[in-house]
């Protein structure tokens, strides 16, 4: 950065803070490879760069500067052009018997095709009966077990199984009583879909 052109002030101090993240996010995505952006905010802007890191990982370089007066300043640079593969999470270090039901990992980049979760359901935990979305499901079954009830059959649920949930098929899912059962479940992404807790 030190021998290349004088990288453009972005000074979001007057900017309402609700557009202030899309703004500053708007104007990193236009950059070139190599070049950067100088921020300037009237405090640390500690959830830009986790929300920064999260979208492009290493491919975003951070580094603060000095500054004469109170305001934070920070040198954001494009060290790629795409954002770069990663590891998001170790199942091993999400496991045991669950306490309560619900998702306990997300995948969270907001730039995705993808909406890929754990799940996890406590023991005799279920989730119940329903239609799934338009959209093709693949789960892996991580631990725990239990079964899968569908329209016609019942499916015993075991570590190591890939269960392919056709869009639109009806399905419900019960937790072995005594281990729980825990899943990691991609799809398709649909805008707007959220996953809750459910008992």
């Amino acid at each position: 950065m030190a021998d290349g052109p004088v990288p453009e002030t972005v000074d979001v101090r007057t900017i309402p803070k609700p557009e202030r993240h899309p703004l500053f996010m708007a104007a990193y995505q236009k950059l070139d490879v190599g070049s950067g952006l100088v921020l300037i905010n009237d405090h640390e802007p500690k959830n830009l760069k986790i929300e920064m890191e999260a979208e492009f990982a290493e491919a975003m370089a951070w580094e603060p500067q000095s500054s004469d007066d109170e305001d934070f300043r920070v040198l954001i640079s494009k060290r790629a052009a795409t954002p770069l593969p990663r590891v998001l999470a170790d199942v091993g270090e999400l496991g045991g018997v669950a306490e309560t039901s619900g998702s306990v990992w997300q995948l969270q980049p907001q730039q995705r095709d993808l909406d890929a979760n754990i799940i996890a359901l406590s023991p005799g935990g279920e989730i119940k009966e329903h239609v799934g979305p338009a959209l093709d499901v693949l789960i892996h079954i991580l631990d725990g077990g239990g079964t899968l009830e569908t329209e016609l059959t019942t499916i015993p649920l075991a570590p190591g199984q890939i269960v392919w949930l056709p869009c639109l098929s009806r399905r419900r899912f019960l937790a072995d009583e005594a281990q729980g059962l825990r899943y990691f479940s991609v799809h398709q992404r649909k805008q707007g879909m959220t996953i809750t807790s459910r008992h």
